[in-house]
């Protein structure tokens, strides 16, 4: 069965550490990849001028590229030196899927899936002979009876039931939407981002005829 797991890495043991000494306010998140091409790279919450200099002096930085700049985000293709990308060679290891990663002043946070827990196990070995202190946050079992038919994401899931679990649908709500992210660990635009979309997906779900959904 799927094993869904959630890793917290240190920046200063991975890559990006040098970035969040310029730019400590940035916020990194790594488009999903089920490959071991790197994906590229959307950078918020700072400017174009500051993100190039701190890329430019860190030292896990090989080369990078502005693609897209759109409504306060950057989208940047890296190449990070062999040395740096390898702790995403060890997580892809094994087939597994990025489903998610945000970077952080506070390190890496990353979600995999991966085919078995023994898969897991290798790849969380494997982050842990490269000297990284690979923080295993959480760890889910995708099984036939816990997936019913949905067209949710598992983070679209979890960040819905996380919202209402702690009031943030009530009036007056109980949580704001910063506290929120806290809560599970990722930033406050990864959440409004990850809400948006379930939202979009659940009215699109109950406003398409009948006949046309997926049995």
């Amino acid at each position: 069965m799927s094993t869904i797991a959630e890793f917290r890495l240190p920046a200063e043991e991975t890559a990006l550490s040098v970035v969040f000494e310029y730019v400590p306010t940035a916020t990194v998140e790594l488009e999903p990849s089920v490959s071991k091409t790197l994906p590229c790279l959307w950078i918020n919450d700072v400017d174009a001028e500051a993100v190039e200099a701190a890329l430019d002096d860190d030292p896990t930085v090989d080369a990078f590229e502005l693609l897209v700049e759109a409504d306060g985000r950057l989208l940047y293709d890296v190449s990070f030196t062999p040395d740096a990308r390898g702790f995403l060679d060890d997580l892809l290891g094994d087939e597994a899927s990025l489903l998610e990663a945000t970077v952080t002043s506070g390190g890496w946070q990353v979600r995999m899936r991966f085919r078995d827990r023994e898969d897991l196990c290798r790849a969380h070995d494997r982050l842990v002979e490269r000297g990284i202190n690979a923080d295993l946050r959480r760890v889910t079992e995708l099984t036939d009876a816990s997936s019913p038919h949905t067209r949710l994401t598992p983070q679209q899931q979890e960040a819905l039931a996380a919202a209402f679990e702690h009031g943030y649908f009530e009036i007056p709500r109980r949580i704001s939407m910063e506290e929120l992210a806290a809560e599970l660990g990722i930033s406050h635009q990864a959440l409004s981002e990850r809400l948006r979309r379930a939202y979009e997906t659940l009215v699109d779900a109950e406003l398409q005829p009948m006949s046309d959904q997926p049995n």
